[in-house]
């Protein structure tokens, strides 16, 4: 009879084969009531999965990860059921979970609309009310293809049908309605009342193919309860507020079109804050001791070939003809770095050898694909290559860590997420390589202290990774840096230095980016910031107002003096309201509004407001110098008082 071990290490014995939800039961009915699920040798269960032997068990609850994916993947069951309850014709494809909740395709006959929306949500409010059992049973291949064809579900019959033979399948049940599925699934529908919402519809063709049948999409979001789901509405509704293509439109900071897809027209405010940006890293590379060079954009085939790009990311270049020749434009900077360390002789040391490029790439990204700053075709990578011989690893990544927190700290990022991607099962190079890489790089996370979450699997076929990524003020995750450790590349160009024992060695080549792409980077922060930049960012710091015309003199000459003391400043001598004019610079979300009428032309001070209506009253261009010079030096971390 089984003896079950929980996850604090108590154990329960029982005379008879239980149930996940029995064992739940034994334990208390509150937890027997949140119980979704259970995790059975690591193996994710249903509830009513029976427990014969013994085992580790872990009771999924909606608190858990395992628990809210359960829960997206029973809503999209719900909706099915509510879709085929209002329209009995429509055939279920496939519904999947996705990030943030779920979809589920549909062939119907006619389009649906946001009012059959309304009406498929309000079926399915109704059917979680009747809180019917979700049942789970099996069904031999041959068996489940006629089952579905004789439902008229022709796709479900075809999904079966790409199934090994004689393969037995799962299939759920509640109320009338049942699906093909792995499972698991919430015990009843009553567990899914009023987490979810429907979102939007979309078109998608059959199996994604063009040449197949078009579907209907309808997209859902589901979370553990009412509160969760107004959260995730709320950040919906200020990610749409944020949204960087419609503040870079409103700010004139840049555009696309359809002339040059994927590809960024930067405007001179928009432009100004890519240089902050630049010049910020740059300063920041040569205080750390980089080289910053400069590689062709246009570079031989052979050279993609011998790097091993060619055969995995070819369809992704852009490629050209020249006499005979077949060039590609550059999608990455690292072998171009490579010929740079190649050029001359390299001893040990010379080794760490850090090379950095604001580097032009371009990718042939899908057009459906491409959004505004954040997926682009071309764009420019703060991207460095560290050669170092195996013991520096560990030394260069704990640096470089030191280097991206300070960076993200400048920007106002404070909460990082950090990911640790180990070996995959295609790789190049020798188990004692890979220890000593990955040992190295987990060693470097933990003599910083800080918390990392093992990605098994998921290094790159070359070596193992740390992905860097930061949560924004709405609470979105955005990955930016990266450092990946790489034997293969400098040996497959011929990169090699003379050892300290006067051996002939290839070094190891450390990739690593700290912002990623400077426009991806700065769509972040226009969303970040709402548009409202730190000051040392902003594109114009300060504005100087006149409120009649005998100021105009006044005004020019204190524009001009800030500016000869490096500021951006901007002056506005229209014959319009200061009122007016105060309104329409906040708006544009300029730092600093300097307002001067007959009074401040005497005393030679200008009236001081923020953006944000704060009054700072009246100051000295000097003190007003002095004040915006101390807060673009502290980057945004000092609080000035107002």
């Amino acid at each position: 009879m089984p003896t079950i071990t929980l996850p604090d290490g108590t154990t329960r014995s029982f005379d008879r084969p239980v149930t996940v939800m029995e064992l739940a039961q034994s334990i208390g009915p509150g937890l027997a009531k949140a119980t979704l699920a259970g995790r059975v040798d690591d193996v994710l269960v249903d509830a009513s999965h029976l427990l014969e032997h013994d085992a580790a068990v872990k009771l999924v609850t909606d608190r858990d990860a395992d628990g809210l994916e359960i829960l997206r993947h029973s809503c999209a069951h719900l909706m099915a059921q509510a879709v085929k309850a209002l329209y009995p014709e429509a055939q279920v494809t496939i519904g999947p979970v996705i990030e943030d909740g779920f979809y589920y395709d549909f062939a119907y006959t006619r389009q649906f609309t946001p009012d059959d929306l309304v009406a498929i949500e309000q079926k399915m409010e109704q059917l979680a009310a009747q809180d019917q059992q979700v049942t789970r049973s099996v069904m031999v291949r041959e068996e489940a293809i006629g089952f579905f064809r004789r439902m008229g579900e022709d796709y479900k019959a075809q999904i079966i049908e790409d199934i090994p033979a004689h393969e037995p399948l799962s299939l759920y049940q509640q109320g009338e309605f049942i699906d093909l599925c792995r499972g698991p699934h919430v015990p009843a529908t009553g567990k899914l009342k009023g987490g979810f919402k429907l979102m939007k519809l979309a078109g998608a063709y059959w199996r994604g193919d063009s040449r197949n049948a078009m579907l209907q999409r309808i997209y859902g979001t589901c979370w553990a309860n009412k509160k969760d789901l107004a959260a995730y509405l709320h950040r919906l509704e200020e990610a749409e507020k944020r949204d960087h293509r419609r503040i870079g439109k409103q700010l004139g900071l840049f555009h696309t079109q359809e002339e040059a897809p994927g590809m960024v027209f930067w405007h001179d405010h928009g432009w100004r804050i890519y240089q902050q940006v630049e010049q910020y890293i740059r300063q920041v590379l040569r205080e750390h001791d980089y080289q910053e060079v400069r590689t062709p954009q246009v570079v031989d085939r052979s050279l993609w070939e011998r790097s091993g790009h060619w055969e995995k990311f070819s369809h992704m270049m852009f490629t050209t003809e020249s006499e005979s020749r077949n060039y590609a434009v550059k999608p990455m900077n690292c072998p171009c770095h490579v010929q740079i360390f190649n050029q001359g002789l390299k001893s040990y040391r010379d080794l760490p050898l850090r090379i950095a490029e604001f580097g032009s790439c371009h990718r042939n990204e899908p057009s459906g694909t491409l959004h505004g700053l954040m997926r682009v075709r071309s764009f420019t990578q703060d991207d460095a290559h560290i050669f170092c011989t195996e013991d520096q690893i560990q030394a260069e990544v704990a640096q470089f860590i030191e280097l991206l927190y300070g960076v993200y700290r400048d920007f106002g990022f404070t909460e990082v997420l950090i990911k640790l991607s180990t070996r995959p099962a295609q790789r190049v190079g020798s188990d004692e390589i890979w220890d000593k890489a990955e040992h190295a790089l987990e060693q470097a996370l933990n003599t910083k202290g800080l918390p990392w979450d093992l990605q098994p699997g998921e290094g790159a076929f070359y070596g193992p990774k740390i992905e860097f990524s930061l949560k924004d003020c709405i609470g979105r995750v955005w990955q930016c840096g990266t450092i990946q450790v790489d034997f293969n590349m400098p040996g497959r160009l011929g990169a090699s230095y003379i050892a300290e024992d006067g051996s002939k060695k290839t070094p190891v080549m450390l990739h690593r980016a700290i912002l990623g792409s400077l426009e991806r980077f700065i769509g972040i922060l226009i969303e970040e910031y709402a548009g409202r930049f730190p000051l040392w960012l902003a594109p114009v710091q300060a504005v100087v107002l006149n409120i009649t015309e005998r100021q105009a003199g006044y005004i020019e000459a204190v524009a001009e003096s800030l500016r000869k003391q490096g500021l951006r400043v901007n002056f506005d001598l229209r014959n319009e309201k200061i009122s007016f004019k105060i309104r329409e610079h906040t708006l544009a979300r300029v730092p600093y509004l300097l307002v001067a009428g007959d009074r401040e032309v005497s005393e030679n001070t200008v009236a001081v407001r923020t953006q944000a209506g704060a009054d700072l009253g009246s100051m000295s261009i000097d003190a007003f110098a002095e004040r915006i010079r101390a807060e673009i030096a502290g980057r945004g971390r000092s609080v000035l008082e107002e």
